[in-house]
């Protein structure tokens, strides 16, 4: 299956957001893509709550979904937005960071709300609190697709390998980790976090990035680190999408997933244990 991870530097305007986006799926569609994966917070990236206010929609009113899932229908693909801010009907009024997968039909075969809540101080002048504005989700999510049963996950998930080890003994083959990462704990961890979660499960795990300076109107600049991976089942790096936008291709092949697993099958050698 040839897929496409995008790396994009998303604004706070979700209209000019979803242009570029849609012109990205085309053109990773028209060189071969049947499989295309965007980043987390496709559709807006701020730091401001009140620009979130006034731009962010409840899933059924949301265009950059409608608009991505009609793109998916006309071109025929598969499609991972990476994830959504959306406004929820909850009484504290905080989003859903909600990653979707839509079918060749336009349909969204499967919805992920990310579990855990990018609550950190990384340095004295950078601090998240993701938590204040987004509510956690508490489900873990598996999608079969005629290429691999697909285990979803969002950015910060990647620090919590037993979700992983859960989506992988639920028959995941593929596990995808959109993410907008905080240059500084990218820089030390991406990249050994996905390659842990590869080795661990014997599964592809595709990671399509933020990248860059976020142009914003509001609230103070945000930069990501980029590097969108794909990783192999055996813990080869196949993609690194370095720091600027861009698409990069790779093939997913099954057969990947089935010698890895026979080599290493620590999947089959949990037991259980007391203590500590």
């Amino acid at each position: 299956m040839k897929t496409a991870l995008l790396q994009i530097t998303s604004s706070d305007d979700p209209g000019q957001n979803l242009e570029m986006v849609r012109a990205m799926v085309a053109a990773a569609a028209d060189k071969g893509a049947r499989f295309v994966l965007t980043p987390e917070v496709t559709n807006c990236v701020s730091n401001s709550t009140t620009r979130q206010r006034e731009v962010l929609r409840h899933e059924e009113d949301d265009e950059t979904l409608a608009g991505l899932q009609k793109q998916a229908s006309e071109l025929g693909i598969w499609l991972l937005i990476g994830s959504l801010g959306l406004k929820t009907h909850d009484a504290d009024g905080r989003f859903a960071n909600r990653s979707f997968l839509v079918s060749p039909s336009g349909e969204i075969v499967a919805r992920y709300d990310k579990i855990h809540m990018f609550d950190v101080q990384v340095t004295e002048t950078e601090t998240f609190r993701e938590s204040a504005n987004y509510r956690p989700g508490d489900r873990a999510v598996t999608a079969e697709t005629p290429f691999g049963r697909i285990g979803m996950s969002v950015c910060y998930d990647l620090r919590f390998p037993h979700l992983y080890a859960a989506l992988a003994q639920s028959g995941a083959r593929i596990l995808t980790v959109p993410a907008a990462f905080s240059p500084v704990t990218g820089a030390a961890h991406w990249h050994s976090l996905l390659r842990a979660r590869a080795i661990e499960t014997g599964c592809y795990v595709l990671a399509p990035g933020q990248c860059g300076t976020h142009p914003t109107t509001r609230g103070r600049e945000r930069k990501t680190y980029g590097h969108s991976l794909a990783v192999s089942p055996w813990g080869e790096v196949l993609i690194d999408g370095g720091t600027e936008p861009g698409i990069h291709f790779l093939d997913l092949n099954d057969s990947s997933v089935t010698e890895a697993r026979r080599k290493v099958p620590s999947l089959t050698h949990v037991r259980p244990f007391t203590g500590p």
